[in-house]
């Protein structure tokens, strides 16, 4: 039998965008070379590159529609805001005492100033032994489905644990509770956050939780032109802007105000034994290889890129797409070669860099001793 994947489109789903993905490709065309030539043939279409020829108004103003940020941050009811939360959960994350050897925390994986990343091409782990992949960015975390290169946690609460435990953190958890419980200030901010105060997994995991929801990306150039002001990117950006949602094909997986449809595709990048999602589900050929797509928030920052690192640069990541990554049987039919011009890549490029807003100051939280 072969195991389906609910974050994955289906099939009549893949063909309606396929399909979508066709009609943007057609277009007649006309050149003017001294005088107004229109190619008039019926039944003739002719493929217009979106850098060579800017879309209709009314086509870029419905692609502009998608990207406009919500207003609020989701919190589940199984785990409501509180300020209590947020402030435990803070002092959690910036606290050296979650792990095994007391010298690494949250946030010297996931570093604010380096958009929530470590900027390192894989993470490393608490005995300096190097990860299979890279440090995702916790940015706009709430909206995230799945968690996980791989899709392995479906909450920010499920996924908790795995790096405190596990070779990142290498913390033992009956010996972390017993640690915050002998510190006074530990104990009232546990009081202040949970009725009972108990210091255990289930509230250790619900303060991380609660602080990473309010990990949000500040506002970008990008949003100020969605949001009406024409001059807060330039043309090259606005050019790169049609061809992420056009020829380029990029908005297929990095849709939405996040850039992300928080999917799993196989892009041609894995190799060997790292297939990604392919390991929760072993008999899917099309997951085999699959990583989640990653938000495109703060991208130009947060090289180097695709879950293993292996790309240094945003022109490096465009010529993979560009040639179409590995072909094999399980890359995804949205990959294959564009055959991009020189042009329209660093246009790509201008688009990008437009995605990063001012960095959050986030100082660290004074910890209990």
């Amino acid at each position: 039998m072969i195991h389906t994947d609910p974050s994955l489109p289906t099939e009549p789903a893949r063909k309606r965008r396929d399909a979508g993905r066709r009609r943007r490709l057609i277009a007649f065309s006309a050149a003017a070379l001294g005088g107004l030539v229109v190619a008039l043939a019926i039944g003739l279409h002719i493929p217009v590159r979106a850098a060579g020829s800017a879309p209709a108004a009314a086509q870029r103003q419905s692609w502009m529609a998608k990207y406009h940020r919500p207003a609020a941050i989701p919190f589940p009811a199984s785990d409501p805001y509180s300020r209590a939360k947020v402030d435990l959960g803070r002092m959690l994350f910036w606290d050296p005492i979650v792990s095994g050897s007391r010298t690494r925390s949250c946030a010297s994986c996931h570093n604010p100033g380096l958009s929530w990343g470590d900027g390192l091409p894989r993470a490393i782990g608490d005995g300096s032994e190097t990860m299979p992949t890279r440090t995702p960015t916790l940015l706009d975390v709430a909206w995230v489905p799945l968690l996980g290169w791989d899709g392995k946690a479906h909450s920010l609460e499920g996924i908790t644990f795995t790096p405190i435990t596990g070779p990142i953190m290498n913390r033992k958890m009956a010996e972390l509770f017993a640690a915050l419980a002998a510190i006074p200030g530990y104990r009232q901010a546990y009081a202040a956050a949970f009725p009972g105060g108990v210091i255990d997994r289930h509230h250790t995991e619900e303060a991380l939780a609660t602080f990473e929801r309010t990990i949000v990306a500040s506002k970008a150039p990008f949003d100020r032109w969605i949001e009406g002001d024409e001059n807060a990117i330039d043309e090259a950006a606005k050019r790169g802007f049609d061809l992420f949602n056009g020829n380029a094909g990029c908005a297929e997986c990095h849709s939405g105000w996040n850039f992300t449809d928080s999917a799993f595709y196989d892009v041609g990048v894995g190799k060997g034994d790292d297939i990604g999602r392919g390991r929760l589900f072993p008999n899917s050929p099309k997951l085999r290889y699959a990583f989640k797509v990653p938000t495109l928030r703060d991208v130009a920052r947060r090289g180097p890129y695709m879950h293993n690192g292996s790309e240094p640069t945003l022109a490096a990541v465009i010529d993979l797409y560009d040639r179409g990554g590995i072909d094999r049987p399980s890359r995804s039919e949205l990959i294959k070669p564009l055959h991009l011009t020189a042009g329209e890549k660093s246009d790509l490029i201008a688009f990008l860099k437009t995605l990063s807003g001012e960095p959050r100051s986030e100082p660290e939280p004074t910890l209990p001793r």
